[in-house]
């Protein structure tokens, strides 16, 4: 009879195999940050306006939704699925929170606190009910993640326009403003600090919990980790709740940079956040990736996103640069994969 292991031995390699996948990790993340100096140093010597503080403002801002989303795009990815209703639940949870803010509070204005604290909490429970939704569909229904959240993405994508007719709704308290354009120091917005927090906690989360642990053995495959016992439907439910939660946050904190709730605040920011999560190393085969890695692709794609605003490149050539590098990076993980199966 075969021997039955422990979810807990099921979930850790081999000490060696271990030390071989964390060795090409740092490797990988090194290269990566490699690729990210080299755009900084290109964009600083074509733009004089690139290394300034309005630039490090605008682009730090502009990319905590991007990592935001990308953090609970990583466990996804990592789990072997993929998230495609990320941008939409956002701009749905930021219209959500703010047509709350507008209509169980009309005409509050200035620093009122109650309309304020309802509207977030508001954001943040859609941005989880369709992380629910997606995981529910997935783990539990045996639909396919790209169905599954493609049909969430029109849905979230068709509510956010319901609610106030596809326009923004910007009648909400200043205060909401106020919070989401401070800045620490001069040099440090409070989007940005709040973003670092819950990315350095899902990094611990990812690398150093049985929660990461068995997102990365369902990925490598499904199959085993329910031979080894591990109850697969409970994690990939919470890896896609995680998702939603983020959405949720991030939805707040774009709220609050720019005032308003609009659905379509989120509209290209699916595809940024995968491109950052395959861009950082993550495998859409499931199995591979690190929130670092996912920090330092959230960092080339917001880079390149200002940069290229700067040095006079038409806006929509950024969506095309984006598709690009998203391609390349998912053909180079096509290799990998195929070299990985040859071994």
């Amino acid at each position: 009879m075969a021997d039955v292991r422990t979810e807990a031995q099921a979930a850790t390699p081999p000490a060696h195999r271990r030390l071989l996948l964390r060795g090409h990790a740092v490797i990988r993340d090194l290269w990566i940050g490699g690729v990210l100096l080299a755009l900084i140093v290109a964009f600083s010597i074509d733009s004089p306006y690139f290394l300034t503080r309005a630039n490090w403002l605008n682009t730090s801002s502009t990319g905590t939704e991007v990592l935001l989303l990308a953090v609970g795009e990583t466990f996804v990815i990592c789990s072997g699925g993929i998230d495609l209703s990320v941008g939409a639940v956002l701009g749905f949870a930021g219209t959500a929170g703010a047509w709350v803010m507008a209509t169980a509070f009309p005409g509050a204005t200035g620093s009122a606190v109650g309309p304020v604290v309802l509207g977030f909490a508001a954001a943040v429970a859609a941005g989880t009910a369709f992380g629910v939704l997606n995981g529910f569909l997935v783990a539990w229904a045996g639909v396919p993640p790209f169905v599954v959240t493609l049909g969430t993405l029109g849905i979230a994508t068709g509510f956010g326009y319901l609610l106030n007719n596809g326009q923004e709704i910007s009648a909400i308290p200043a205060s909401v403003a106020t919070f989401g354009n401070k800045n620490l120091g001069g040099w440090v917005p409070v989007p940005v600090l709040i973003t670092a927090v819950i990315t350095i906690w899902c990094g611990l989360l990812l690398a150093k919990t049985r929660f990461g642990a068995y997102a990365l053995t369902i990925g490598d495959s499904r199959e085993a980790a329910v031979r080894a016992g591990i109850n697969d439907r409970r994690y990939l439910l919470e890896i896609y709740t995680l998702s939603g939660l983020l959405a949720g946050i991030a939805s707040v904190l774009v709220m609050a940079r720019l005032g308003a709730g609009s659905p379509v605040s989120g509209a290209t920011d699916n595809l940024n956040a995968i491109a950052a999560v395959v861009i950082g190393g993550a495998s859409l085969f499931g199995g591979r990736g690190t929130i670092i890695g996912s920090v330092i692709g959230t960092g080339i794609i917001a880079v390149l996103l200002t940069g290229l605003v700067l040095v006079n490149v038409p806006p929509f050539w950024q969506e095309v640069a984006v598709g690009a590098i998203l391609i390349a990076a998912v053909y180079i993980d096509q290799l990998r994969h195929r070299k990985a199966i040859r071994r």
